[in-house]
Formats: structure tokens, sequence, C-alpha cells
């Protein structure tokens, strides 16, 4: 149960990682583990897990098991997850137009 539509919409995107995947899965329409945990340094293996896993849980990644050995899973967003692409790049606008740049260690969209 959500405080309200604010309350679920920030639940869906809060903490350090969940932003970042939602922009590598936008920007390759269909992402390894390997290469999101490589891009993603210094993300661990196991938060990488968990915070794939809450996303596929609110709808917002799908998991594609291509049951082949060695093992094949690929992930992407769902309509519902690339609907939030917008809003997070208002976000992320925001950001780059009021707070300097020299207090960011790194740019997510630019």
């Amino acid at each position: 149960m959500y405080a309200n539509e604010f309350d679920a919409t920030m639940q869906l995107i809060r903490g350090k990682w969940k932003i970042r995947i939602l922009y590598q899965l936008n920007g390759n329409e269909h992402s390894r583990f390997n290469t999101l945990e490589r891009n993603m340094k210094p993300i661990t293996h196991k938060i990488l897990a968990e915070q794939i896993q809450q996303m596929i849980d609110a709808g917002l990644v799908e998991r594609h098991d291509f049951h082949e050995q060695p093992l094949h899973v690929e992930y992407n967003l769902t309509k519902k997850g690339q609907s939030l692409i917008p809003v997070v790049d208002v976000i992320c606008d925001w950001g780059l137009a009021n707070i300097d740049p020299s207090e960011l260690k790194e740019t997510l969209c630019d």
C-alpha cells in the first residue's frame, strides 16, 4: 500500500541503482546480466540481482530465459518501465539545470 501516487512512483525508482538500471536497459533493447554488472560498476552481483528482481516484481523489467547452456538470460524494460523514462528525464534535466556540475560524480542524462 502506498501513501499516495507520488509515494508509489518514488518507491518504484528509489535507491541508488534503479534509475541507473532503467537507463542501462533503455539504452539497450536486450541486456544480459553480466553486461549490466560491467556497465554499472561498482554495483555488486547480489545488489544488482536484488534490484532487478524488485523491478521485475513491480512490472518494470522483463526477464527472458532462452533455456540454453551456457545460461542465456536477457532483460528489457516493459511498457510500464519505458513509461518512467520521460519522468526520470525531467528529474535529470532539473538536476543538470540547478546543480553545479562540480558537485556531480557523474551524469546519467546529458
